[in-house]
């Protein structure tokens, strides 16, 4: 199976709470702004911005 960085490793224990709407709104803030940083940093170019962080290679 692969895996990325966000996710979660298989012994992490389970989250003891979910997030509040504003944990939420400001998390989801800062996701748009690191995407429209990546955007600015890469325009002009002809590919697309990836939002895909690859897995680290096993060793």
């Amino acid at each position: 199976m692969s895996r990325d960085r966000k996710d979660l490793p298989d012994n992490h224990p389970a989250p003891h709470r979910d997030e509040t709407p504003d944990e939420r709104r400001e998390r989801k803030h800062k996701e748009s702004e690191n995407q429209d940083e990546a955007l600015e940093e890469t325009f002009p170019a002809s590919d697309p911005v990836s939002p895909f962080v690859p897995a680290k290679a096993p060793d």
